[in-house]
């Protein structure tokens, strides 16, 4: 009897229960992120070193980043629907709207990471012959990369837990265990979709908090 309550318990928690479809939405969930963070950086790095340049630039670009963010998730997501390429149901408005959302850390901090460098190693690559373009790439950027990497690491956060609403719009990931265990008041369904994402969320802050710190290091 002692030996058939612990398979019994085991048979029935929700990580053993569910284990084939959290994986399947845990795949579906680190997708829409990855993209959409992929897509931040190539957007947000860009941005955020265009405004070091053209600081005429700087409150538009940091005001509509922060509009955007402003925007309700839920609601931001509702009005993809109708919005014709980039719109509609399932996994693309999912992405444009984790993408919004991962922008303004990324710009903020490459923004203030590049700024940050201390002007006299700026001058001494200007003595050195250097141009703006070798000045940002050899000194400016690998300099600024802890900070950069910091706002990665949060936008990758934020995402993590906003993509848990793609399910609403028919994108999958763990939200869909949620919304699931929502509709049926589920407790296990609801943990079975917030847990992994939590721990997933847990796991990218310490991986890229441990690259952050490794550049620091280096720096």
């Amino acid at each position: 009897m002692s030996a058939f309550l612990p398979r019994q318990f085991m048979k029935n928690f929700f990580l053993v229960k569910y284990a084939p479809e959290i994986l399947q939405h845990t795949l579906e969930h680190l997708f829409l992120v990855g993209i959409a963070i992929g897509i931040a950086i190539l957007i947000g790095i860009p941005l955020g070193i265009l405004i070091t340049r053209k600081t005429y630039l700087r409150q538009p670009i940091l005001g509509i980043a922060n509009i955007l963010q402003t925007i309700p998730s839920l609601a931001l997501f509702g009005l993809l629907i109708p919005v014709p390429i980039i719109g509609g149901i399932g996994a693309v408005p999912a992405i444009v709207a984790l993408t919004v959302y991962s922008l303004l850390p990324i710009i903020r901090n490459t923004y203030t990471g590049i700024t940050g460098v201390d002007p006299a190693i700026r001058e001494a690559g200007r003595g050195m012959g250097m141009t703006d373009r070798q000045l940002l790439l050899q000194v400016e950027i690998p300099l600024a990369m802890g900070v950069i990497l910091a706002g990665v690491r949060v936008a990758t956060v934020i995402a993590i837990g906003i993509a848990t609403i793609a399910a609403a719009i028919g994108a999958g990931g763990l939200g869909v265990f949620i919304f699931r265990g929502i509709s049926v008041v589920n407790d296990q369904l609801i943990l079975a979709g917030a847990v992994p994402a939590a721990l997933i969320a847990l796991l990218a802050d310490f991986a890229i908090g441990w690259l952050e710190n490794k550049l620091k290091i280096k720096s």
